[in-house]
């Protein structure tokens, strides 16, 4: 089963036979090599169980052995354990299975781990002996004068061509296998390779966006500045009608001293003198009030002014992180490239 870790690396201790090798293609190679060497031949995982059909079996494994469950069982473990054998010593192992027979094992190894073994044999080196056969005739359940028959017709071949038959096996199904597992992890990583690009482009779309963003609320705060000059304006048009009252005060304060120098009925005019006083003083508190009124626009622009600014700090600080992010990503398609180029050399 392809099953990845949190670092996106392959699960070794997962992966099966079936998700690096074509097991239509192991087939078909392990009947043509049982066909021609003239020998039995099936593929087990780690596990010693069938994950092809048997090639060429013989009569005495396929009609006897595997009859009963004893001996089904019996094979299951002997095949487990000349796998494990080869993949602890790293090359085919030949040896007696537990029927007596010459099997060999070629083990399926994958960055140090067995992964699979492709078993071949069922042949004999010498006449058997009949004694040893009907033991295990009866340990398994099956007649004992057939199974010596069938023992009979097993195939007997020099022990140096079993040897160079199990090397050749070993040769072929190691070299698919390390094929299939370049292939896999060049698919995983060219996966992961366009992830990175898919999350390189996705920031750099944010950091668009929140250039975007800084463009605007740059044009807000340019906005709220023009707005604090217009108003400083009318605060200098104020100031300048302040200063208007007070010279129109002071000349009617002139005007009243030479009317009061008058006296007599002349002294009417100090009504009127007062009365435009009067005025003035209207005039001059609906001044300080627009004053104070300008004054509360001239905070909550500045107010206003502060919090674009802050606004766009945030921004920064966030493209800072979103650059950040960008180079994280870059960096790790760097080292997927160099494996990719590692991989790309050691399938040459």
């Amino acid at each position: 089963m392809i099953k990845l870790l949190e670092n996106n690396e392959l699960d070794m201790e997962a992966l099966e036979i079936k998700d690096i090798i074509d097991i239509k293609l192991l087939q078909k190679f392990q009947d043509d090599f049982a066909f021609a060497m003239n020998c039995a031949s099936v593929t087990v995982d780690k596990d010693g169980n069938p994950v092809t059909n048997p090639s060429s079996y013989t009569t005495f494994c396929d009609k006897f052995v595997h009859s009963t469950k004893i001996g089904d069982d019996r094979c299951a473990a002997s095949h487990k354990r000349m796998g494990e054998e080869a993949a602890r010593t790293g090359k085919p192992y030949v040896g007696l299975c537990h029927a007596g027979l010459v099997d060999f094992a070629a083990p399926i190894i994958i960055e140090g781990r067995l992964i699979g073994t492709v078993l071949g044999g069922q042949m004999l080196t010498e006449a058997p002996k009949e004694s040893n056969v009907i033991q295990i005739a009866k340990e398994i359940n099956v007649d004992p004068n057939s199974f010596v028959s069938a023992a009979n017709e097993v195939g007997r071949v020099d022990m140096k061509h079993i040897e160079a038959a199990a090397s050749v096996l070993f040769l072929v199904v190691n070299s698919l296998a390390k094929n299939g597992h370049n292939e896999l992890n060049l698919d995983i990583l060219t996966k992961k390779l366009s992830n990175n690009f898919m999350q390189v482009s996705a920031t750099i779309e944010e950091l668009s966006a929140s250039a975007t963003n800084i463009t605007s609320q740059q044009e807000e705060l340019n906005g709220e500045i023009s707005q604090v000059g217009e108003i400083t304006e009318k605060i200098n048009a104020i100031l300048d009608s302040i200063k208007s009252l007070a010279a129109q005060t002071k000349m009617l304060g002139l005007n009243a001293s030479i009317e009061a120098a008058r006296a007599g009925e002349v002294g009417k005019g100090f009504s009127v003198v007062a009365k435009e006083i009067k005025n003035l003083a209207e005039n001059s508190k609906e001044t300080a009030k627009s004053i104070s009124d300008l004054t509360i626009k001239i905070q909550e622009s500045v107010q206003g002014t502060i919090k674009n600014s802050k606004i766009t700090l945030d921004t920064t600080k966030e493209q800072a992180k979103a650059m950040e992010a960008v180079t994280l990503n870059i960096q790790d398609s760097v080292y997927i490239v160099d494996q990719l180029s590692n991989m790309m050399e050691n399938l040459r």
